[in-house]
């Protein structure tokens, strides 16, 4: 009978050992969501501030840049494909932007 019962207890143990250890990182997972969101709630977000060179275009949103210009990325974060870096004043790619 003894036998028996050290059996049931060594067969046990792994699946024991195993549920106790789920909890306990369920339980530091979700103090860690906890505290996460209480410093998410505790921060404001910082006023957006946009470079004088951000232009707004209606249905494309924000873009920098001499719009006017055929290498122009149309993009917020590049400024154009020649020189991405800038400044577009007194660039020597420029090349005026054709319409049809």
């Amino acid at each position: 009978m003894l036998v028996v019962f050290l059996i049931v207890i060594l067969g046990l143990t792994p699946s024991i050992l195993s549920l106790w250890m789920m909890r306990r990182a369920d339980a530091q997972a979700q103090e860690r969501l906890r505290l996460a969101m209480e410093s998410i709630s505790t921060r404001r977000l910082a006023a957006l501030r946009l470079s004088g060179n951000h232009h707004y275009v209606e249905g494309i949103g924000y873009m920098i840049g001499d719009l006017t210009c055929q290498f122009n990325a149309r993009s917020s974060h590049l400024r154009c494909g020649v020189n991405p870096s800038g400044p577009c004043e007194a660039c020597m790619h420029y090349q005026e932007r054709s319409y049809q």
